[in-house]
């Protein structure tokens, strides 16, 4: 059985509309998970919206997106992945965006 890594929530809010969140963000638990690419400082979050509203309203959930590629768990995904660029070459292209995601 795979061992799921804890969910760190750190903020939560509410759908004001179909594409309008009003979230809040407790920096102090995602300070440990700032990541820096090219001199740029971010951190990846995930955003769920609830089937329900909790007891505050709230119908929004944030957490902090632990995931890295360099896990065991996704060593299955970059194999396939690396048996498939070496069956077919992969264009380039010349994206402006330096993030890492």
């Amino acid at each position: 059985m795979e061992n799921k890594p804890k969910t760190i929530y750190c903020g939560g809010g509410k759908k004001q509309n179909e594409t309008w969140f009003k979230v809040t963000i407790n920096p102090d638990k995602i300070q440990d998970y700032i990541q820096e690419y090219n001199g740029s400082k971010f951190v990846k979050l995930n955003i769920n919206i609830k089937s329900e509203p909790d007891q505050f309203g709230k119908d929004v959930s944030i957490s902090v997106d632990t995931w890295n590629p360099n896990n065991a768990q996704s060593s299955n995904r970059q194999e396939e992945s690396a048996e498939e660029n070496t069956n077919s070459k992969a264009e380039s292209t010349n994206d402006d965006d330096d993030l890492p995601f």
